[in-house]
């Protein structure tokens, strides 16, 4: 199963041409440069983060005292054991949920105490989100699903007023991602790996600066995680998109620019 857009040149067996020619395709433009790096400047950080979760009147604590931060542009991977916290740190950092204590800061903003509409919000415009399990809608096709965050944050009205630009950033992204040609395919009709590719697609379609993945290679074999890993990496570098990803595959995570562990819900000096 290819990772490259569906055309002539994908077709070439040189892996390093196709790896140009998708990367010719993320370009918007390809004489535009993009800024460097502000180096030492947290984008995105948790500060001194508790959480626990409640089983009847037991109160279990997952973490105990969480600081993480990365900058702009960068590539982190979390690692650790089962119940170490990883997916609920990525969580609270995505404000899917909120800390017991501490907070979570975006350019230097606080952002857990935001009100609820705020963080759906920032949800749709700031962070794009990648899960284990894919979540696309089994009715609507690949490119439908790409473009469902972009329906809701939009509206209505707003939305078919601009139908055309959103299919077409829509399309742009599928062949990103290597699906030019299944773009009508519904779930059922896609691989594991030909999901996880339209739930990446799905998650950049609002232009996010943070991208938050958890355990996108868990549901696949080794390729195919390696092909997803490749993609998000491109998308890294290209887009400098800041990038976090927890996953339980070292291999994985050791293609990242830096491994933060979790031990027992604190970050390991």
């Amino acid at each position: 199963m290819s990772t490259f857009p569906h055309s002539n040149a994908s077709l070439d067996p040189r892996p390093e041409l196709r790896a140009a020619h998708r990367l010719q395709i993320l370009a918007r433009d390809e004489h535009d440069e993009t800024p460097e790096l502000e180096s030492g400047k947290p984008h995105l950080s948790a500060v001194d983060l508790f959480k626990s979760y409640h089983k009847g009147s037991i109160a279990i604590p997952v973490l105990r005292g969480v600081d993480f931060a990365v900058r702009q542009g960068e590539f982190t991977a979390i690692v650790g054991s089962s119940g170490s916290g990883k997916s609920t740190l990525l969580h609270l950092l995505g404000t899917l949920d909120q800390p017991d204590r501490g907070e979570v800061r975006l350019n230097d903003e606080r952002i857990d105490n935001l009100p609820a509409r705020r963080r759906d919000t920032l949800r749709n415009t700031q962070f794009g989100l990648i899960f284990q399990f894919y979540h696309l809608l089994p009715e609507m096709s690949a490119l439908e699903n790409v473009l469902a965050p972009r329906m809701i944050s939009d509206g209505v009205l707003k939305y078919w007023s601009r139908k055309r630009e959103h299919e077409a950033e829509a399309k742009r992204l599928l062949e990103v991602v290597g699906l030019g040609h299944r773009m009508r395919h519904k779930p059922r009709e896609l691989s594991g790996g030909e999901m996880q590719r339209t739930a990446i697609a799905r998650a950049l379609i609002t232009g996010p600066k943070v991208l938050l993945a958890d355990e996108p290679t868990g549901n696949l074999d080794r390729a195919t995680g390696q092909e997803i890993l490749t993609i998000l990496r491109e998308l890294n570098e290209r887009e400098k998109l800041t990038v976090v990803m927890v996953t339980h595959d070292l291999g994985i995570a050791e293609q990242a620019d830096r491994i933060v562990r979790l031990t027992e819900g604190r970050v390991e000096c």
